[in-house]
């Protein structure tokens, strides 16, 4: 799970995943300093850049399980 720092929905986000967790779901949760609602769109930006890097290694992670 990725929540931005500046989206309005992103304390939703982190109780959602620690709700996850609670119930024993294995979850990552990945707070991103400085982005927004869909700044990963942004693809021109570091951040993104790194942001898409990072959801891409989770995703390998999860399903080599």
């Amino acid at each position: 799970m990725s929540t931005a720092e500046f989206d309005p929905l992103r304390d939703e986000g982190i109780a959602y995943a620690l709700r996850l967790l609670q119930a024993g779901i294995p979850v990552e949760l990945h707070q991103w300093p400085g982005t927004f609602h869909g700044s990963l769109a942004v693809m021109s930006a570091d951040v993104s850049q790194r942001q898409l890097a990072e959801l891409t290694a989770a995703l390998r992670r999860a399903l080599a399980e």
